[in-house]
């Protein structure tokens, strides 16, 4: 009896001992922590965000020239390159050209400013087809007319989306070969051309465009559907109200399509700090390093810095790589290995990260977490004058254990008031799928993600240095330390027990 009662009070004691040191602040992690500093912060966010990087654009000189500070950094710091000892691993790409697209009707040639092309490929030449009028692509309007093998006409309501849309799709899967959608208001075809030609100038791919034509439409304005059928677009609604589209007979379009394809060269910058007992799993802590380039539109300063995007992230990854590294030197190192990673191509669409993510160093079954920073640097608009603050993003959607470890973490150290807004499922911006963190999401891995906000510089040359936070940078920044320094120390792998 007096065993057992024993037992009791030696278990509750140490529960009792768990529970009170658990959310006391380690001296040694403390330690380190304040090594991030605001002036080595500003130093290397000096030089990544300067004009001599030339906006950071993926492929370009600048993104090549922030790639070999990056590499110098993780090389002074004796990290492992883990890419048969290089920093670097390859990412390569392929860049398609703005599409050349010319159109005629019954053989004489459309006016660009009454169409766009919405897609890509290449057809080898000039392509005729028979054109026939569909309505608006009903079932109901597709049983009166004929459109296998054919370029198909609709009309189309401009506020509806173009992309992944059932009509398109339907008329697509019943054997429409090329469509012609009709913008029923000229101010929405106005809006909508403008929004394909701003982001048709070529694009950045991991996979090599095939040669042969690929899906796109055809957007045509409203005065010009008639025409195609020699007729007014008057005559075509009514035919189509009267459920009588047989009396528009068919005729013919060609058209041809050129792009060009050439390859591109990025890398992803990877510095590597081995663990002691439980190597094995890893840590994986990313910012993108590129940015958006050089401007051509704009008036005076026509470079993109990025300071805060993601000239922010890049540096604090870079002052966490310093603090674990001389954590390691000090006989403190982490019992789990930390992978610090700047990715390329995040601004082209996320491609660094799906890279690493399909030809991982470390395989992604021992990658423990990803905590993924991409602008810590300033305040939105909802957050000026706020206490300091940081948007997580992610933390709840793969493990719980994650979710609770990072909110126990920051109330030990740093206190930030964490805003959720943009981890709502249903938040329309749907930010959790728009910043590298995605790809490892996707794998399952465990994710949280570190942001800012949209501010007023976002994606302008505006974005300077001088417009950055340095001590709310410093602050953020060391939140995301005790979370890697907790989940690379901890006994328990993270649970993932969500999907």
């Amino acid at each position: 009896m007096l065993s057992t009662c024993m037992n009791r009070i030696f278990t509750f004691i140490a529960c009792l001992i768990v529970t009170l040191s658990f959310g006391q602040p380690n001296p040694i992690a403390q330690k380190y922590a304040a090594t991030i500093s605001e002036s080595d912060l500003k130093e290397n966010l000096t030089i990544i965000a300067s004009d001599a990087m030339e906006g950071r654009e993926t492929g370009k000189r600048g993104q090549k020239m922030a790639a070999a500070f990056i590499a110098a950094y993780f090389d002074e710091l004796n990290l492992k390159g883990p890419v048969a000892g290089s920093y670097y691993q390859p990412v390569p790409l392929f860049r398609t050209s703005a599409p050349v697209v010319t159109l005629k009707a019954s053989t004489t040639e459309v006016s660009s400013e009454s169409y766009v092309f919405y897609g890509s490929g290449h057809t080898n030449g000039e392509v005729s087809l028979p054109l026939v009028f569909a309505g608006k692509g009903s079932d109901s309007d597709l049983a009166k007319v004929d459109i296998r093998d054919k370029a198909v006409l609709i009309f189309f309501d401009g506020n509806a989306s173009i992309t992944n849309n059932p009509i398109l799709s339907n008329l697509l899967d019943k054997g429409a070969k090329r469509l012609l959608v009709a913008i029923e208001k000229t101010e929405d075809f106005t809006r909508i051309s403008g929004l394909v030609k701003r982001f048709s100038g070529g694009r950045l791919g991991l996979e090599n465009p095939k040669t042969e034509e690929t899906t796109g439409s055809f957007i045509v304005s409203p005065d010009m559907a008639g025409k195609f059928f020699n007729t007014t677009n008057d005559k075509l609604i009514k035919a189509w109200e009267s459920k009588q589209l047989s009396k528009i007979k068919s005729t013919s379009i060609q058209y041809s399509i050129q792009q060009s394809v050439a390859s591109v060269n990025s890398e992803n910058i990877l510095g590597y700090l081995e663990g002691t007992d439980k190597k094995d799993e890893v840590v994986v802590v990313t910012a993108h390093y590129d940015h958006i380039g050089i401007s051509t539109r704009a008036e005076g300063d026509k470079i993109n810095n990025g300071a805060d995007d993601d000239g922010s992230g890049t540096v604090a990854v870079l002052a966490m790589a310093k603090a674990f590294a001389q954590a390691k030197k000090e006989g403190n190192g982490p019992r789990r290995s930390i992978l610090f990673m700047t990715v390329t191509g995040e601004e082209k669409g996320l491609l660094g990260s799906e890279y690493y993510s399909e030809h991982p160093v470390y395989p992604l079954d021992k990658t423990v977490v990803n905590l993924n920073i991409d602008m810590i640097g300033r305040r939105d608009p909802q957050h000026k004058g706020s206490a300091p603050y940081v948007y997580i993003i992610g933390s709840d959607r793969l493990s719980s254990e994650l979710h609770t470890l990072s909110e126990k973490t920051n109330k030990t150290y740093t206190n930030l008031a964490f805003d959720y807004l943009y981890n709502a499922e249903d938040h329309p911006d749907r930010i959790y799928y728009r910043s590298d963190h995605w790809n490892f999401a996707k794998k399952n891995v465990p994710i949280v993600f570190y942001f800012d906000g949209i501010h007023e510089d976002y994606h302008k040359p505006s974005d300077e240095v001088d417009k950055i936070e340095f001590d709310l940078l410093v602050l953020r920044a060391k939140n995301v330390f005790h979370l890697t320094w907790e989940i690379a120390n901890r006994e328990a792998r993270l649970m993932v027990d969500k999907k």
